[in-house]
Formats: structure tokens, sequence, C-alpha cells
């Protein structure tokens, strides 16, 4: 593709390029409105192919750069935005001081003469947290677009590529990218009431009919080999507790030393079997932990977690439930998943090992097969079991989770799902690590089948609302 006559054709339609968007608003205001659910406000951005500037500015960003390969439209982009910054650039050649958190490319791919040599430049502005948002046009729509063209019902284009989705895929794994997430968009890209609305906001989101959207996205990050993580980090477990004093000692004497620093964060939530007293025994029985003990204020293990997680000063946090079903034993798997960075979010998964007799009922394995595979559903990436005590996350990244929170709402008793909603709002890589699950040697599950299979349900609907049917 001739870069020249790209520039060109943008330079001669660029004050035309408002009016366009204009007579196409209803398609734009989704298009804004996908990028602000991937992208949250305050972060640093950087929007290649940025055009008159409207999304980089929807997006609220700390610091924004937007480049465009037409001296014209960036003229327009700065004359609206001058607190942005627009440059002049082309993207196969980019120079732009510092990284960003995230780097957006809407619709431009298509105009690129080497799309792998574009992917692969954003390398330099990404630090090992940076994800790449690319939407384009799905191939299957083609002789649409051309018709409406032809029609005057969309600007003119230039010819352009037109990339299937495994095409997207492999160019930014060659460019030393992995996809996070990936989706559709628009069935429909004009706007009739109600109709509109029920075709892009909820069939589009069903099986199949997703494949045949107008827009595909998706989400990226750089390779962890490319952008390794501080290998030597510190560690803060909490261990939320309800009548478990049987299982506190055990907890302290099996817990391996993990990273630079290990920190143990017991969170006792009203129990009757003097569990908090146990906490604080342990606490002095082995000074050579570092060990806090916390009595909960409200009630809920997602209460507790929450407790915990506000207390800690590792820069890991992981969750050990103090029935021990989850062994202490099995924790360095997950700091070495995230030191690593194989994963941004690491959660366990109790089904893919056998397990001991009594550890999980029939109906609960068949609840939980059901529930992961909804969730894998709704929050567009692989989940094999929700419902596994076992999580792990970087602290900088729950205090990102924490800080979107309001967009949820205290909703989660358990305290899994409210780390799953957050982490996949964020764009986070969730990586299942297997365990082995074994039946509890003291007290008896706090966890009622029917109860909170009842408040499962309700939170899966909730999650189509707020994450699958916008």
């Amino acid at each position: 593709m001739n870069k020249e006559n790209v520039r060109e054709y943008f330079n001669q339609h660029a004050d035309k390029r408002d009016q366009w968007k204009k007579k196409n608003s209803y398609y734009h205001t989704e298009i804004k409105s996908l990028l602000k659910f991937l992208a949250p406000e305050n972060a640093s951005v950087l929007d290649i192919g940025c055009s008159t500037g409207d999304i980089l500015a929807a997006l609220n960003p700390s610091r924004g750069v937007g480049v465009d390969i037409s001296p014209k439209v960036i003229a327009i982009a700065q004359a609206k935005y001058p607190r942005l910054t627009f440059i002049e650039a082309d993207a196969e050649h980019l120079e732009v001081e510092g990284k960003f958190d995230y780097i957006i490319l809407t619709d431009v791919i298509g105009f690129f003469a080497d799309v792998q040599q574009a992917f692969s430049q954003l390398q330099k502005y990404s630090h090992s947290r940076t994800k790449i948002i690319v939407t384009y046009y799905n191939y299957f729509w083609e002789p649409v677009m051309k018709i409406a063209e032809k029609l005057s019902m969309k600007m003119k284009n230039p010819m352009q590529n037109w990339l299937s989705r495994p095409d997207v895929d492999n160019l930014l794994y060659l460019a030393d990218f992995e996809v996070v997430k990936r989706g559709g968009r628009l069935l429909f890209p004009k706007k009739i009431p109600l109709l509109s609305s029920f075709l892009n906001h909820f069939l589009a989101k069903l099986p199949l009919f997703r494949n045949l959207c107008l827009v595909n996205f998706v989400v990226a990050r750089p390779k962890p080999m490319v952008q390794p993580l501080k290998p030597n980090s510190s560690v803060s477990v909490i261990i939320p507790a309800r009548n478990e004093k049987g299982n506190i000692e055990a907890a302290v004497k099996r817990m391996p030393r993990l990273g630079s620093r290990t920190e143990i964060i017991f969170v006792e939530g009203h129990s009757q079997d003097n569990t908090l007293e146990e906490m604080q025994r342990m606490k002095n029985a082995y000074p050579d932990w570092e060990i806090k003990v916390m009595a909960q204020d409200g009630k809920g293990k997602g209460d507790a977690v929450r407790k915990g997680f506000d207390a800690a000063t590792g820069d890991i946090l992981m969750i050990l439930d103090a029935d021990l079903t989850v062994r202490p034993e099995e924790l360095p798997k997950f700091y070495h998943a995230i030191a690593a960075g194989a994963g941004e979010f690491i959660n366990g998964s109790r089904l893919v090992y056998p397990m001991e007799d009594q550890s999980m009922r029939l109906l609960n394995i068949f609840g939980n097969k059901f529930f992961s595979a909804m969730f894998s559903w709704l929050l567009d990436q692989k989940l094999k079991d929700t419902l596994c005590g076992t999580k792990v996350i970087w602290k900088e990244d729950y205090e990102k989770v924490k800080a979107g929170r309001a967009f949820f709402g205290d909703f989660d008793p358990f305290g899994d799902f409210d780390l799953l909603f957050g982490a996949a709002k964020l764009n986070l890589k969730i990586i299942d690590l297997p365990i082995r699950y074994q039946a509890r040697t003291y007290g008896t599950t706090n966890i009622s089948r029917f109860r909170h299979g009842w408040l499962l349900l309700k939170m899966c609907v909730f999650a189509m609302k707020k994450i699958k049917f916008i």
C-alpha cells in the first residue's frame, strides 16, 4: 500500500472527517463506548491513527498522545483538544517519547503497508503491563462496506487490508505480543430505536452471532519473555477464617517462604470456636514469621479478603482458604507463575487433577463446571474453576481493581467475583493454575450449596448487564 497515497487521501478529506463522523454518529459512539470500557480513565494512552482526536479525548488520559499520518488531520485534532499532544508520524517508523499504559489502534491497521512492522514498533512504547487494543473491520463485511461507500452512506476509503482474526492474532504474535481478550461489536451499525440495541447489545454477544459483527477487537500484552517482571517480589498471604481453629497452626507450619519476604495476614470472621485466640497464639508462638491478626467488622469472605488486602504490604497478594483444602505447599507455583509473567491474575483450578474422596460433592462439581463455562463466556477469557479460593494478583493491580469497584458495586459476598470481574475489566491476563484439592480435616464448610448457588446465578445476571450486554 502506497503511504503517500494514503497521506494525500486523508489530507484531502480532513475537513470533512468530522462531518462523516456526525453522519454515522451511532457507529462512532459505540466504538468510543467500547474503548472507554476497555481502557480506564487517567491512564497514559498512545492513539495511533487518532484522526481528529475524539476517541483519545473521550478516554480522559493522564497523558494522551495521538499519532496520524495526515498533517491536516493532526492540525484539526490539536485545535480541538489543546491539552493533548498530537504528532504527525508514520506508524511503521514511529518516534514518540516514553511508554504508555494503553496503546490503541482504531480502524487503522487496514491502511498499513506492513502491519507486523507497525505492531513491532509498539514494543518500544510498552512496559510490562501495557495493553494493546486493536479494532478492525470483519472481512466478511467488505462487500457491504463497498456498497455503503457507493451509496454515500459512509466515507470512501482508499484500498485497504482486510484481515481475519487469525491474521491479526498471528501478526501480534510475530511482533512479540500475546492476545488477552478478543470479541466483536455491532451487528447493525445504524441506529433504529430498540432494534439496534437488541441486535448490538444482546444478539451480537451470543455464540455464532458474535462472529458476524462488523468490528472485531483484540486486547494484547507484551510477551513475558520480552518484558520480564521483577523475579524477587514480596508476598502477602491473606487467610480468611471462620470457625477454623484446628487449621490455624497447620497453616503457619506448612507455609512456604515466598519471594523476598512473606507476610501472613489472618482475618477472623466472627468465629465461635476461639479461632481469633488461636491466631493470636500463632503470632506469639512463631516470631520468625511476619503475622498480622485482624477481626472482621463486616461479614462474609469477600469483606475479609478486602480487609486483608488493604492491610497487606507485599508486592503480590495471595488468598489461602483456612480450611487448607488447597495446600499451602502449592503456593510457590502461584508465586512463580505471576512473578515470571505467565499471567497477571492467577486463578486456582481444582477441576483438573483427581480429588480426594469427600473433598467436593458431585453436585458442587457440576455447579463449578457450569459457572466456569458461564464466566468464561462473560469475561472472554477461559476459566476452568471460578470458585477456587486461591487467587493471586499484584498489589498495584488490586489497587486499580479497588479504584474501579464503583463500576460493579459492592455485590460479592465471596470475594472471588469482585476480583475476577475487576481483573477482566482491566484486561489482565487470567491464567488457570491446576492444584490438587483435598478434603478438609477440621470443621465443616461455610458454603450452602443452594443458597450460595442462587447468589451465583444472580451474579451471572449482574455480570451480563455490566460486562456483556453493554
